[in-house]
């Protein structure tokens, strides 16, 4: 019998097929968080859910930034007014660092790792050990609930303790791993140092920190192939890579935007932006979430033959903040002062200092690079939003990196 290369049906779909179910269930839940979530209640206020039909329609409500949950949870406890489901309806409480604390649901595989850990091989019978973080966090859980829909058996390993970890893999025989890669080279290098046979472990799914070439060639010396899945512990599983290694596949419980950071403008294919996601999770209804992450769409459909949108992955930060003369400068108020202007395409706020004060200077793509009464307009706009006076410089279309800063510090302190 041949084995199954996709997790479902759903992975192949005709893109248009997707884009269309997508679209008739979005305004669906539009419509259940304004009339479920009161912070949705608010600001969806003026929004008729009916009429979020399209990518377009979707682009034109409001982006909800994480950076904003500590508050809102702040002020009303636990979630913020984001979640539907009563506390003790849930299945678990986590804390993540902020803090933040993340309900999670009692549907199985609530945060939809199984078809992450499906697309790093792991198959059913496999034994998985599990060495994300149980304490508070919801990692450890998001893995392991993943690995049970999946019908594997899960050794909830932890963090720490790798001569205890490499004892377990030697007894156990787990075919995979999931948790940090750092870790995972960590336990392997202990176990070649002891004289121990970690060889059952075969596969890893990662998360956490960024899986670098050195990093993968590193457990790949071990024989491990490891595979990545960009996750949080709002959202669940975002996007996860294939064995064609070409970026990581769209997961499909979310719709994916990129931005322009600091904006809710989507991005084109390709500019590298803020990845903002909304989940058609019911319990936490998330609509236009900014993860506060860079990424890019990559063109075309993955050579695994899934069919959904690529993302290049995790490339930074996006939010940029930071304080200049003693003031912040956030990357909304620098979005503010150039959409003042039609005529500007994408715009960077550099800082330098002289060694006395700190130096910005604004560089905007515009079609006509030599239009002094447009740099003029822009510097008045930047200092109306800011409060702090800057320089203006004109450069042509694509002339600024594609590496979604909007703020760059250039600083030099030595």
């Amino acid at each position: 019998m041949t084995e199954r290369r996709f997790y479902d049906k759903l992975e192949t779909r005709d893109p248009e097929e997707r884009e269309r179910a997508l679209m008739a269930t979005l305004p669906q839940q539009v419509a259940h968080a304004k009339r479920h979530a009161p912070y949705f209640s608010d600001v969806l206020r003026h929004i008729e859910p009916r009429g979020v039909t399209s990518r377009k329609a979707l682009a034109s409500l409001p982006v909800s930034r994480k950076h904003q949950l500590v508050e809102l949870q702040r002020k009303t406890m636990p979630f913020g007014g984001l979640a539907v489901t009563a506390p003790g309806q849930l299945a678990r409480i986590f804390m993540s660092p902020g803090p933040i604390y993340d309900p999670e649901g009692r549907r199985p595989d609530y945060w939809r790792m199984a078809r992450a850990l499906f697309a790093a091989g792991f198959r059913p019978g496999d034994i998985i050990l599990n060495c994300f973080s149980y304490h508070l966090t919801p990692a450890g859980s998001m893995l392991e609930s993943g690995a049970q829909a999946l019908g594997c058996a899960v050794i909830p390993g932890g963090t720490g303790q790798t001569e205890m970890q490499a004892r377990v893999i030697v007894d156990l025989k787990p075919k995979g791993y999931v948790g940090t890669p750092t870790f995972l080279r960590t336990i392997l290098d202990k176990g070649r140092e002891l004289g121990a046979d970690l060889t059952s472990i075969q596969r890893a799914l990662v998360s956490g920190e960024a899986l670098t070439p050195q990093l993968r060639s590193s457990l790949a010396g071990h024989h491990v192939a490891a595979f990545q899945t960009y996750s949080t512990g709002d959202l669940g599983n975002i996007a996860y890579e294939t064995e064609a290694r070409q970026g990581l596949v769209v997961d499909e419980g979310v719709i994916l935007e990129i931005v322009r950071p600091g904006t809710g403008e989507p991005a084109p294919d390709g500019e590298v932006g803020e990845v903002v996601v909304t989940t058609l999770t019911t319990d936490y209804p998330l609509i236009r979430f900014a993860t506060g992450d860079l990424s890019a769409i990559l063109p075309g459909p993955s050579p695994c033959g899934r069919t959904n949108h690529r993302i290049r992955g995790w490339l930074g930060r996006a939010d940029q903040s930071t304080k200049i003369k003693g003031m912040f400068v956030h990357p909304e108020q620098v979005a503010e002062a150039v959409k003042r202007h039609k005529e500007v395409g994408r715009a960077r706020l550099v800082l330098t200092n002289d060694g006395q004060s700190d130096i910005m200077n604004l560089k905007a793509e515009v079609p006509d690079g030599t239009d002094p009464v447009l740099a003029l307009k822009l510097a008045e706009s930047l200092y109306a939003v800011t409060k702090l006076t800057g320089a203006v410089t004109l450069v042509p279309p694509t002339s600024l990196p594609n590496d979604g800063k909007v703020i760059e510090d250039a600083r030099k302190y030595d």
